[in-house]
């Protein structure tokens, strides 16, 4: 899997910590969609992946487990910085669990809300992913 994780810079002072997201800069993409998780219990999220979609994924406090999968290759990593996003490429299947009970967990969209643009069917996902090869 290519490189996923991004480190923001932070610019930090007496007054506290300010972490700057700029679509086309240190985001890859336009941000048309934000959305956030929070009052999260115990039950993993996820579960799919988007055919065109690009993410980014945050976790604003806290932390989680983040499980990617594109096919080929399979990872889990512990997002818990501030600081740090994942970049979820399209055909990435992915999960999130393990939230910790202050996680807050962002997500920057390449675009709006759109259902068929998801694969929420991982033997489908498998399929497609094998075929495109």
């Amino acid at each position: 899997m290519k490189n996923f994780i991004t480190d923001f810079k932070t610019i930090s002072d007496s007054r506290g910590a300010l972490v700057a997201l700029e679509g086309n800069k240190n985001i890859p993409f336009d941000i048309k969609r934000v959305y956030y998780l929070h009052s999260l219990n115990s039950e993993p999220r996820g579960f799919h992946a988007h055919k065109e979609l690009r993410q980014m994924a945050l976790c604003l406090n806290g932390s989680c487990d983040m499980i990617l999968d594109d096919g080929v290759e399979k990872m889990t990593i512990k997002i818990d910085s501030r600081s740090q996003g994942v970049l979820i490429e399209p055909m990435v299947w992915h999960e999130m669990h393990n939230f910790s009970p202050d996680c807050i967990f962002l997500v920057l969209a390449s675009d709006y809300y759109d259902e068929s643009d998801y694969i929420r069917d991982y033997e489908q996902f498998k399929n497609l992913i094998n075929n495109n090869r």
